[in-house]
Formats: C-alpha cells, sequence, structure tokens
C-alpha cells in the first residue's frame, strides 16, 4: 500500500508540473508582430519544421541561416493545412520557400517578409508520368527563384500542378478563418493565374481569395507569395 501510494503521490507531482510549465511554453511560442509585412518586425518568431509526411522546406542552408522564421499563429496554420492536404490529397506533395528572420526587419531581396506575416510557397509541379514531386531548388538555380515558367506553365520536365497549388490556397485560407483571420492577398503571375481558374477550385478562390492586382517587381511565377491578416502592434 505505501509503494502504491508512492507511486501514486510521484505520478500525480508529474501531472502538477505538466500543468504548471505547459501554459508556459505556449505563451513562449506565441509570437508579436508589429507594423506592415514591407515595415515591420516579429517578436519571438519560430520556425517552419523542415519538413513533414508531404512537405518540405526549400533549403537547409537558408534554414540554417534563419530564413525560415514566422508568426507563430501562421506556422500553426501552414503545418495544419498540410496536414488536411495530407488527406485531401495524400498522392501530392508541397515546398514553403522564403518567410523571414525570428525578429523580423528587412529580408533581402524582398520588399516585404518585414513582420512574420508573409510566406513563399514553391509551387507544386509534376513530372512527366504526372507524378507530384518537389521543384528543385538549390543554390545552382537560387533556391528555385531563378525558375522560368513557359505560357503553358512548364519548365523542363516540369509542369505546374494548378489542382494541388489551387487546394493549398483554399487550405490556408479556410485554416486561417477557422481561427478567426483571413488572407490578405495572394500574389501570383498575371499570366499564369487563369490556370487556377480552370481548377475545381474556381468558384472558392473567385470568391474568397484577393489576388494582387498590381504587377509584382518579380514575377512570381515559380512561387506565390501569401500574406496573412493578423492583427499586428503599431
Amino acid at each position: 500500500m505505501q509503494v502504491s501510494g508512492a507511486l501514486a503521490l510521484r505520478e500525480s507531482m508529474k501531472y502538477l508540473i505538466i500543468l504548471i510549465l505547459l501554459p508556459l511554453a505556449v505563451m513562449a511560442n506565441e509570437s508579436t508582430c508589429y507594423g506592415t509585412t514591407s515595415n515591420g518586425s516579429l517578436k519571438d518568431g519560430v520556425k517552419l519544421p523542415s519538413s513533414g509526411s508531404n512537405f518540405e522546406g526549400y533549403s537547409s542552408i537558408a534554414s540554417i541561416a534563419g530564413r525560415t522564421y514566422v508568426h507563430s499563429t501562421v506556422r500553426d496554420i501552414i503545418v495544419t493545412s498540410y496536414k488536411s492536404l495530407e488527406l485531401e490529397h495524400p498522392e501530392k506533395v508541397f515546398k514553403y520557400a522564403e518567410t523571414g528572420f525570428k525578429e523580423g526587419g528587412q529580408f533581402k531581396p524582398h520588399k516585404t517578409h518585414r513582420n512574420g506575416l508573409s510566406v513563399d510557397f514553391m509551387v507544386p509541379v509534376v513530372n512527366e508520368n504526372g507524378e507530384s514531386v518537389h521543384l528543385p531548388t538549390s543554390p545552382l538555380n537560387k533556391f528555385g527563384y531563378n525558375i522560368e515558367f513557359d505560357q503553358n506553365a512548364k519548365y523542363e520536365q516540369y509542369q505546374i500542378d494548378f489542382e494541388a497549388m489551387a487546394a493549398h490556397i483554399v487550405s490556408l485560407h479556410k485554416e486561417t478563418k477557422r481561427r478567426g483571420y483571413d488572407l490578405w492577398r495572394v500574389i501570383f503571375d498575371p499570366e499564369l493565374r487563369p490556370y487556377l481558374f480552370k481548377t475545381k477550385y474556381a468558384e472558392y478562390l473567385l470568391k474568397n481569395i484577393q489576388f494582387s492586382k498590381k504587377r509584382s517587381w518579380v514575377r512570381h511565377d515559380e512561387h506565390y507569395h501569401i500574406d496573412f491578416e493578423i492583427p499586428c502592434k503599431s
């Protein structure tokens, strides 16, 4: 009886410690953003996971260099979205790209990505056999940013998978809305954008997603830029 009582007390103490420390851990992981995506900063940014069952980052070098930090809420939205896509499209794979620094601020060569709410995603692609594969990203092609797709959305043996891309944008929007926030805008090449409206997600995209109407200083054909609309301090 004494041994059982000691074990019960020990387990109770473990549970109590968890209850005390868990809120502190959660609080430590909550980020605070300031200003705007083009003139702001970030406090307590968190790093995106390097990979998952259906996604990976664009560069381990960039991750080590601290270029894959986001607002904690954005991190949670992205990871949860990938999990949803794993159920909806188990055959598809995805890749994220540049995000920002842990404390935000100027993030060259980007004009935005300064407060943890901007994320670049490499376009999902299929190979010659129609299989979902990762777009190759390495220092040789500036981690994918030097890739140029033609007017038919092709680059070498790769074809942009617009169904997967549309599904990803819709999944991110739904998860963001579920948490009480929204997507501010999506930036993607205007010449290739019409392909998205030929997918089964066209109606949802037209009704819910704000695509940037201004031509960006870079083409945005090999990646799509998403700004999350989460309240920040001035």
